[in-house]
């Protein structure tokens, strides 16, 4: 990053797990740590030098030029900052850009999902915008998702909700199938190490060679069916069996959890 250019950032909620992988990227990306303020509920901790910690959001809104709200959706009711002509950038699942908007009384929101891939820069992140948000703040927020790994602006703020589900889960989906494939390998006698081994190296494989190739997995998976070997034998008992049906519902159950993080406003 330019220093002639670095934003003062801060986070809200900067020792969280996504607030924490994100301060840690931005400064492994060049961003210096001076330029960071983190809000903490309990002990400010040591593992960024550099940085200010602070318990007070409206200090750290006041100092910063940019805002990031990285606190669990349940805890954002309990939220108060008042960031006027600020760019905002929310980091929670569920809270609708207009809510944000009001309660920090900025017209200048993002909403992005990056997921928990972010700590190692290799999180997918998508993210959608206000019509407030200028050229300089979409040119700060890929600056941010870069920093932890790639990432798409969307049209719809329902794009994003859907993703929460998706992509937001990060490594969840691959670790339920390699859990599956363990779990077999280990009930048909393979040791339990070797098992864990075999299925993580698939995943890394994978994701390694879809990265290299740029190869559209449905190609990839039209290839080893249209070989009709031992993966084309698994691969079609696997539909037969309602995989993809299973994936589509998981989908759906979690978009319709998405949908209840928003906490329901009171009734005057």
């Amino acid at each position: 990053m330019d220093p002639r250019i670095d934003p003062r950032l801060g986070i809200v909620g900067g020792n969280g797990w996504i607030g924490g992988a994100l301060a840690r990227r931005l400064v492994a990306s060049g961003l210096p740590p001076e330029r960071l303020t983190l809000s903490c509920r309990g002990t400010p901790p040591d593992w960024l030098p550099g940085a200010t910690w602070t318990h007070d959001n409206q200090a750290l809104t006041d100092t910063s030029d940019v805002v990031v709200l990285s606190v669990r959706p349940p805890d954002w009711s309990a939220i108060t900052l008042a960031a006027p002509s600020k760019l905002v950038i929310s980091v929670m699942a569920g809270i609708p850009l207009a809510d944000i908007a009001e309660r920090t009384g900025t017209d200048r929101v993002v909403r992005a999902l990056p997921n928990a891939a972010a700590d190692v820069g290799a999180s997918y992140t998508p993210w959608c915008a206000t019509p407030a948000v200028t050229k300089a703040d979409r040119a700060t927020v890929r600056r941010l998702v870069d920093a932890c790994g790639t990432g798409d602006e969307v049209p719809r703020e329902a794009d994003i909700d859907y993703l929460t589900g998706h992509s937001g889960t990060g490594p969840a989906y691959p670790a339920l199938l390699a859990t599956a494939l363990i779990r077999d390998a280990v009930a048909r006698g393979i040791a339990a190490d070797v098992a864990r081994r075999a299925a993580v190296g698939i995943l890394i494989g994978t994701g390694r060679l879809f990265e290299k190739t740029g190869e559209d997995p449905a190609d990839t998976v039209a290839a080893f069916v249209d070989y009709r070997g031992v993966t084309a034998a698994a691969i079609l008992a696997m539909r037969a069996a309602g995989f993809d049906t299973v994936v589509a519902a998981g989908l759906a159950a979690a978009l319709e959890k998405s949908a209840t993080l928003h906490p329901a406003k009171e009734t005057p």
